[in-house]
Formats: structure tokens, C-alpha cells, sequence
């Protein structure tokens, strides 16, 4: 998968994406990453992409024409990829999204800066506008690393063992159940004997019912979306009990 970023901070989505797990998925060729700074695409070669807003208010806001340039050399001849815009005022990213789209061969993604972007160039070249949450950010490079990573690891062979994506939170709807590892105690706090026992049915329910219990306190919102079968529905029910 090719990721292209329209950024006026490129290192920043280079030295944050070229690490670890993604870093190594780009040295075998499972992903790629070009990053195009828009600030070279000025009107003149003059450096600046932002101005005043019509109507007047607070800030600055990026000029269309730079944006659009930079858009156009990136995509040249080839047929209109889809980008994502980065923004408070988008549709709230999950893994769903992630999953849908890390089935794109390209992902344009555009970070946008200062009040915003011109409302004409995302009229003519975003097909998403994307939401890492309800909050605001100084800029869309670190919400574009976070779609970059969780779209990155749902691509075939980006993690060593693709298993380890399949039981994580939200994959199947819940949040994922607690984990552990060696030493068996740590500060007088022993590993659940279930977990040492072997039996595999067992466990398998035991963890099931921890995502059961984990999200029902924490995001009891998603138990509205989540299949349930008849043990669930009696975990649950003593929960609330």
C-alpha cells in the first residue's frame, strides 16, 4: 500500500511512520510513503500558502492554489486517488474505516494547518474528511500518523504474526481482554490460574467474558452492535446484577 501525504511538515510524517512495525513493513515492501510539502507549490516560489479569511475572524487559513498544484504533480495523469482530509469536522475514524481503507492500493492523505483549508480545493480533490476524535490538534500530521498506522496494520503481511491483529479491541467489537505474561506475580499479584490451566474452551471463555466485563464498564455503548450469543447474554446479565 502507498500512502502520499500533502503536509507542510513531511519530516515529521517521515521520522514518526519509518519506525517499528510500519518501518520494517516499508524495508520489505509491503508499504510505501511519499510526502509532498505543499509549501513548494506557492504562488511564485514565494513560500507562502496561507492568508487572511474572507469575512474576517481569527488566523490564517491555506490557500487552495498551492494545495491544488501539489495535488495535481503528485496525481499527474493517473486516475483521482482517494484522500482524506484530516479534520475535527470529519466522520470519527474506528476500525471499521481503517478496514475499508486499507483495500485502497493509494491513500492520499492532506494535513491541513493554522483555521483551515479553502472549502474549494477539498470540494474538488477530497473524497473523505476524517476525525481522530473531538478535539482539536495544531495540525493534521499527527492525526494522519494515527489513520497511517491503524490502516497500515490491516494490510497482509505488515504484522509478524497476522493473528495478533484479530483479537484486539474493536476487531470483533469489544474491547480486548487484559493480558499477561512472565513472572507469574508481579507485586503480590498473581497471573490468572485460568491462563496457566491449558484448557483451551475455558480460556477462550474466560477471555471472552473479560471483553464482555471490559467494555460493559468502560464503552457499554458498543454491546449495541456487538452478536450475542446465550452465555454472553447470562455474563452480562450478572454484571448488571
Amino acid at each position: 500500500m502507498r500512502f502520499t501525504v500533502l503536509t507542510l511538515f513531511p519530516e515529521m510524517i517521515e521520522q514518526g511512520f519509518q519506525t517499528s512495525i510500519t518501518g520494517r513493513a516499508m524495508e520489505k515492501g509491503l508499504l510505501s510513503l511519499r510526502c509532498i510539502n505543499f509549501r513548494a507549490y506557492s504562488d511564485g516560489g514565494n513560500g507562502y500558502v496561507d492568508d487572511y479569511p474572507y469575512g474576517g475572524g481569527a488566523g490564517m487559513v491555506l490557500q487552495a492554489p498551492p494545495i491544488y498544484r501539489a495535488y495535481q504533480a503528485a496525481v499527474g495523469d493517473g486516475p483521482r486517488p482517494r484522500l482524506v482530509y484530516m479534520t475535527p469536522q470529519g466522520r470519527v475514524f474506528n476500525q471499521g474505516l481503517a478496514q475499508e481503507l486499507a483495500k485502497e492500493e493509494e491513500l492520499y492523505i492532506l494535513c491541513g494547518h493554522y483555521e483551515g483549508v479553502d472549502e474549494r480545493v477539498l470540494e474538488e480533490i477530497a473524497t473523505d474528511r476524517i476525525s481522530i476524535g473531538d478535539y482539536v490538534l495544531t495540525g493534521g500530521e499527527l492525526p494522519a500518523l494515527v489513520l497511517m498506522d491503524a490502516v497500515a496494520r490491516m494490510v497482509p503481511g505488515v504484522l509478524s504474526n497476522q493473528e495478533s491483529g484479530g483479537e484486539e479491541s474493536f476487531m470483533n467489537g469489544l474491547l480486548e481482554y487484559p493480558q499477561y505474561t512472565r513472572p507469574e506475580v508481579f507485586m503480590d499479584r498473581p497471573v490468572p490460574e485460568i491462563l496457566k490451566s491449558g484448557h483451551h474452551a475455558r480460556i477462550a471463555r474466560w477471555r471472552r467474558n473479560e471483553s464482555l466485563r471490559r467494555t460493559w464498564e468502560v464503552r457499554p455503548e458498543l454491546l449495541e452492535e456487538v452478536e450475542l450469543d446465550k452465555a454472553d447474554r447470562e455474563y452480562l446479565d450478572s454484571l448488571r446484577e
